[in-house]
């Protein structure tokens, strides 16, 4: 029985490259049906300094791109990105910028619950199709309950410091192998790639991985 082509994603939930990363990866492996893929999904925070009760989206990004037109000319390219990757972004949507640190102590529990990868994609959804706010603790209690787990045990584990200092290591050994930008893919442990690349480059690098 042969083993598993392991995929690491280091990523960020509030990173719209990342979504689009997860729909290319999907693609690709769609396209390599002779590929026997588990994706493993693993912590990245664009903005850790971020208080846990966030910050209004439209202050936060104004001071962070400035009143230009640079934010609405991004926006523009994702919402095109994302229709022809079956993605609806709908950024006016969004009113807060969460802290992500509970999202990601969920999509750990959803790893060990074996629902991972259905959390992940509902986190995206929920944030940038449905304007969610991911920070909140109700809200990550509902994602984790249509996604097959206990969201009551949840929420209960969200209003403690459960994991806390092992999301926060494992993001800090993600610098340390030298992941400054997400998405970040590790191919078996062999090969790296990063950014939201297109599908055709991600089964190029797969294909290398298989033979490295």
């Amino acid at each position: 029985m042969s083993e598993s082509f392991v995929i690491d994603i280091v990523s960020d939930v509030v990173c719209p490259w990342c979504y689009v990363g997860k729909k290319h990866i999907e693609k690709a492996l769609e396209d390599m049906p002779e590929i026997d893929a588990v994706i493993r999904w693993h912590p990245f925070q664009l903005d850790p300094t971020i208080p846990a009760e966030g910050y209004d989206r439209k202050a936060y990004m104004t001071k962070k791109f400035g009143e230009g037109g640079q934010l609405k000319a991004a926006h523009e390219r994702l919402e095109a990105l994302g229709k022809s990757n079956g993605i609806a972004f709908q950024f006016d949507a969004i009113s807060r910028s969460p802290n992500t640190l509970n999202a990601h102590r969920l999509i750990r529990w959803a790893n060990e619950a074996g629902v991972q990868d259905a959390v992940v994609s509902s986190l995206f959804q929920s944030y940038f199709e449905e304007g969610l706010d991911i920070g909140d603790i109700s809200v990550l209690a509902f994602i984790a309950g249509k996604s097959g787990m206990d969201s009551d045990l949840v929420a209960a584990r969200l209003e403690t410091d459960m994991d806390i200092d092992s999301v926060r290591t494992e993001i800090a050994e993600a610098g340390r192998i030298g992941v400054s930008g997400v998405p970040f893919f590790i191919l078996a442990q062999k090969l790296a790639i990063s950014g939201a690349q297109p599908s055709e480059v991600l089964i190029d690098a797969i294909r290398q991985a298989l033979v490295a």
